[in-house]
């Protein structure tokens, strides 16, 4: 019997013929925490008594999810991790380095065939590099950190199927979406997605890294696609290491098989406060916004970036909109401004933030009051995830949000299909 990804993978880090539902101790390539996390992470390794970490090229921290500080206790927890990496000569990414999952890839951390583990929960974002990488409890992450070594249980897998050309102004968000709304928020629990078909193939690298980074909203442990020619290039370009990438044999078993054919896909947006909750983009024309959101580590890359500027150049934002942006990375902000892309959102009246994830996550610049709603490029949208429970999130594309950001409702991109 063939082997899905998957398998092969954990197979080839425990040393073991591994198949879904067998349960083994596997090497961990890489491991990372952030300040969510990161001082449980501290805590819990100090108490398993080690004298250091197990490779220290093969771990880091990121300040990310609130940075810069917004409080007192905030700031006390990223000294404590300034502190921890100094001790044990770690790597730390420190407020304005950027966004933990665009960080990880694109500073070389991870190649093709890798094993990682992240605290927090879209570390499932690499799987598009052929990664297989999930988000673990910090306690878990201390003891890969100690040992090099963690416990996995095999998952089943989903394959998907992806076929068509994309429609002009529908995007990989839009694809990741409308599967979410078919599969369901706990469609997939603890298993595996493998995604397949000319529309993933037809996809970038970031575009990608868009739907796996949202399989776990659909319950799944990793979003996995193969590597292919624009993949290699992706990950040669940026990681040293040889690339040991894996394919699912022809005969590998599966729980399901799911087909869906996106040539006539509408963009779509997932309404309060389930992501699963999903609509056409023109059934929502009436719904008002009040802040507008382009970033997270789902759509915060440059292409991203360029999509909304393209929408938004020599026009406004609405007057009663907050339009706030986020670059991913350092390296994003930095090119977004060589090609002009920050000049466009300032001068359309968006406020440019640095690069992290405070909007997303509610610690911090862009909080909600009673009652606003906002359309976001994030992933999430339970009640409280952008700082107040009584607000209202749609999750759509960067086209989607910046058309929306102009009008002040939420809007069909297609009505720019000049600038799309």
């Amino acid at each position: 019997m063939g082997r899905t990804i998957s398998e092969k993978i954990l197979s080839n880090h425990s040393g073991k013929n591994l198949k879904a539902g067998d349960i083994a101790v596997c090497g961990v390539d890489f491991c990372f925490g952030q300040d969510g996390t990161s001082s449980i992470i501290i805590d819990s390794f100090k108490k398993l008594g080690v004298d250091k970490p197990f490779d220290k090229s093969r771990f880091c921290m990121v300040i990310d999810h609130s940075a810069p500080s917004p409080n007192l206790g905030v700031s006390e927890i990223h000294k404590k991790m300034r502190q921890f990496a100094k001790t044990y000569d770690v790597g730390l990414y420190d407020i304005g380095c950027g966004v933990c999952h665009q960080l990880v890839p694109q500073k070389g951390h991870v190649t093709c065939g890798d094993l990682v583990l992240g605290a927090d929960s879209h570390t499932c974002t690499y799987g598009a590099i052929n990664v297989f990488s999930t988000g673990v409890g910090s306690t878990d992450l201390a003891i890969a950190l100690a040992s090099g070594k963690n416990w996995f249980r095999v998952p089943e897998t989903i394959k998907v199927v992806v076929k068509g050309a994309l429609p002009k102004g529908v995007y990989s968000k839009d694809i990741i979406l409308s599967i979410i709304k078919d599969i369901g928020a706990n469609g997939a629990t603890y298993k595996a997605v493998e995604f397949y078909g000319d529309a993933i193939t037809s996809l970038s690298v970031d575009a990608r890294f868009t739907v796996s980074n949202m399989v776990v909203e659909m319950g799944a442990k990793v979003g996995l696609m193969e590597a292919d020619k624009k993949v290699f290039k992706w990950v040669s370009e940026r990681c040293r290491r040889m690339a040991h990438p894996e394919k699912a044999d022809r005969d590998a078993r599966y729980v399901s098989i799911k087909e869906y054919d996106v040539s006539k896909l509408s963009p779509q947006v997932a309404r309060p406060h389930t992501v699963d909750n999903v609509a056409n983009v023109e059934e929502l024309s009436e719904t008002r916004i009040y802040q507008a959101y382009v970033g997270t580590c789902t759509n915060g890359r440059y292409e991203d970036l360029e999509i909304a500027a393209r929408i938004l150049k020599n026009n406004r934002v609405h007057p009663e909109v907050k339009f706030i942006v986020a670059p991913a990375s350092r390296e994003i902000y930095l090119e977004a401004m060589r090609k002009g892309i920050i000049d466009i959102f300032v001068k359309s009246g968006c406020v440019v933030v640095g690069p992290g994830c405070g909007p997303c996550v509610g610690t911090h610049n862009g909080v909600l009051a009673d009652g606003e709603v906002a359309i976001s490029t994030a992933n999430r949208n339970f009640k409280g995830r952008m700082g107040n429970p009584n607000s209202f999130i749609y999750l759509a594309s960067p086209a989607t949000v910046a058309a929306s950001a102009i009008t002040g409702r939420i809007t069909d991109p297609r009505m720019y299909k000049k600038r799309l």
